[in-house]
Order: structure tokens, then C-alpha cells, then sequence
């Protein structure tokens, strides 16, 4: 069959209502609910919504906002199913007084508002990154090439604090299915590497309290750590320490976690750092690595495949990963025993010994 009769074929089959261009135009249109959701964060509306169902015209005093649009961008909400409306009044979905309001623990925001700020605007240079290889953030337009985004973000004290808030935002449901689905009933000290705010550092040792844990991370991370351990109650079982995985030697422990932290870097640094944790770890040690694996097929996780796109846009040479790849460097590392487990819809953990 000739490419022109193909074409004719898929042609009448769509004029005959079997095929419709309706998924396509959802998903090309995808940023504008995107940055509905992007905006109501960083307004604050959920919170302002948490406190007390509003109608549209206080919504719009409490927020500051022209009245043209607070309507049409209320009722948006609704219909992605962020808001209810009943008798004129709008309030929380169940799932977003849940997970967007910034008084509750639960709050996840951080990262998004974080998105709002900087991963919105460098997504629009998508099609430069995969022209060049180059990151499309801060680093842009820096005139010292070994400059990276961390560099950049640690530079200033203010982003830096924000940073470490998202990290705790995406982290912290998969913090909780790790210390749900690994058994941490042998084993008495953690080290979490990268440990940012302390997300993950804190959900482990809350949910587990005979574990004793340290965050290991850059030295100017040790404020907003600090702060973020007392507020939960936890420095009598949880310190950090501060210094660089790549130029020292990572604080030894019987399990060590490394979250969001391979993914930021090229494979000849993944697999240093793997063997940095190797040779921290004592025999019978368990290393924990959880990303957003990308299935092994390549054909599924689409969350996956999109945040290796961000680390191209993020950094100078990361990239995500299935877990058949992150269990073959591990035994390269001399690691074994490895096994993949799904933690959430969008991330796994893998797990090896020593």
C-alpha cells in the first residue's frame, strides 16, 4: 500500500468519527490548566480557601485581583476539579485543602511554586535545549563554564531556602511509602544524601523512632536543615553534616538514601557516587536510590521521561533512568541483591546490599 492510499485510509477512518484529534489539542493546550494551577498557588488562593469558602468578589478583594477574569479562572478550577462551588461559594476540593493549603503539613506547594518561578519560564526553551545540550536556567547566561545549578542556587540565601522547600514537597509522599515498604526493623542509623530541607530525613525517623539519621548535604543547606528539624521535634535523633559527595567521603551508616540525587548528573558521576556510597557502608549495608524510574521499556512513564527532559533543561549532564539501569551501575559499584519497588505513581526506589 503506497504512503498516499495509507493517508487517504486514515483520512476517511477520522471523517467516520473512529479517530479524533480531541487528545492531541488536551494535551497541546495542557499549559494553560497548568498555569492556572501554577498562578492559584502562588497567590495563595487554597490557603485563603481553607480558612473560609469566599464568593468571587471577595475572592477577588482578598487577593488583590482585576474582576474581568477571577470568574472565569475560579470556575476553571472547578472544572479541574481544584475547587467546589455551592450557592456561590468557592471552596477546596478535598484534595487540594489537603495538599495546597501551607498551614498543613501535608502542603506540597513548595514545589510548585518553585515550578511557577523558574521551571514555567525555562520549559519555554525546551526546543533550544534539545538544540544545544545546554541547561536553559540561571546558569544561561553565567561567563564561568563550570558553573552548575546548585552553584547558582546556593549562591543566594533567599532561592536557596525556596529550593529546599520544593525538594520537601515532592519528597515527602515517597518519603512515606519508603519508610513503609523497607524494613527498617534491623537497622539503627540512616544517612540521607542530598537531604535538602530534611524532608525525607524527617518522615523516616517520625515514622520509625528508634533510627537515628543524619543529613548530609553542601554547608550552606545547615540553616534551613536546622530549622526545618526543630520545628518537627527531632534533634535529639537527627543532625547534619555538611560537605561536598563528590570532594568527601560520605558519612558512614548501615543504610544509606539517596533521593533526587543521581538523576542531577552525567554517568561517569552517577557511578562515582555509587561507589562513594559502597565504600561508606558497612558489610550487610543497604543502599536506597529512588528517582522517577523510567519503565524499563521506555514506552510508559511518562512523568519519567519528562523530568529527564528537565534535568536537561536544569543541568549540565543529567538525565533520569529505568531501574534496570540503576540496578546494573549498582552492581557494577559491587552491590548486590538488587531489587526495583514502585513507591508512588511516579517513583520507585531500588534497593541493594553491600
Amino acid at each position: 500500500m503506497s504512503r498516499t492510499t495509507t493517508l487517504q485510509t486514515t483520512q476517511n477512518t477520522a471523517l467516520q468519527g473512529e479517530l479524533s484529534p480531541d487528545s492531541i489539542l488536551q494535551l497541546a493546550f495542557g499549559f494553560w490548566a497548568s498555569k492556572a494551577l501554577l498562578t492559584a498557588v502562588s497567590l495563595d488562593l487554597f490557603s485563603t480557601l481553607s480558612q473560609a469558602p469566599l464568593d468571587a468578589d471577595s475572592v477577588t478583594s482578598r487577593l488583590g485581583l482585576h474582576p474581568r477574569g477571577t470568574r472565569d479562572w475560579l470556575d476553571a478550577l472547578v472544572a479541574l476539579r481544584l475547587l467546589e462551588r455551592q450557592d456561590g461559594l468557592y471552596r477546596n476540593s478535598p484534595d487540594s485543602e489537603l495538599f495546597l493549603d501551607r498551614a498543613k503539613p501535608t502542603y506540597i506547594g513548595g514545589m510548585i511554586e518553585m515550578m511557577d518561578r523558574r521551571l514555567y519560564g525555562y520549559w519555554g526553551r525546551l526546543t533550544e535545549a534539545l538544540k544545544t545540550g545546554h541547561p536553559q536556567n540561571e546558569v544561561l547566561n553565567s561567563r564561568d563554564p563550570d558553573l552548575d545549578l546548585f552553584a547558582a542556587l546556593y549562591a543566594d540565601p533567599d532561592r536557596l531556602r525556596h529550593f529546599l522547600g520544593a525538594m520537601t514537597g515532592i519528597s515527602r509522599m515517597t518519603a512515606r511509602a519508603i519508610a513503609a515498604a523497607f524494613d527498617w526493623s534491623e537497622v539503627g542509623s540512616f544517612v540521607d544524601v542530598g537531604c535538602a530541607q530534611g524532608g525525607c530525613t524527617v518522615e523516616i525517623a517520625r515514622t520509625h523512632p528508634h533510627l537515628t539519621g543524619i543529613g548530609f548535604d553542601l554547608q550552606e543547606v545547615e540553616p534551613v536543615f536546622t530549622d526545618y528539624i526543630r520545628a518537627c521535634g527531632l534533634t535529639d535523633r537527627i543532625r547534619f553534616e555538611g560537605g561536598s559527595f563528590f570532594a568527601q567521603p560520605i558519612p558512614a551508616a548501615e543504610v544509606i538514601v539517596m533521593g533526587h540525587i543521581l538523576h542531577d548528573w552525567d554517568l561517569a558521576q552517577k557511578r562515582v557516587l555509587l561507589a562513594k556510597a559502597y565504600a561508606a557502608l558497612p558489610t550487610g549495608g543497604r543502599l536506597i536510590v529512588y528517582d522517577a524510574m523510567i519503565d524499563d521499556q521506555r514506552r510508559e512513564h511518562a512523568f519519567g521521561l519528562l523530568m529527564s527532559l528537565n534535568m536537561l533543561i536544569e543541568t549540565n549532564g543529567g538525565f533520569d533512568y529505568t531501574g534496570a539501569d540503576c540496578l546494573g551501575w549498582m552492581r557494577e559499584a559491587g552491590f548486590r541483591d538488587g531489587r526495583v519497588t514502585p513507591l508512588t505513581a511516579t517513583h520507585s526506589m531500588a534497593v541493594a546490599i553491600k
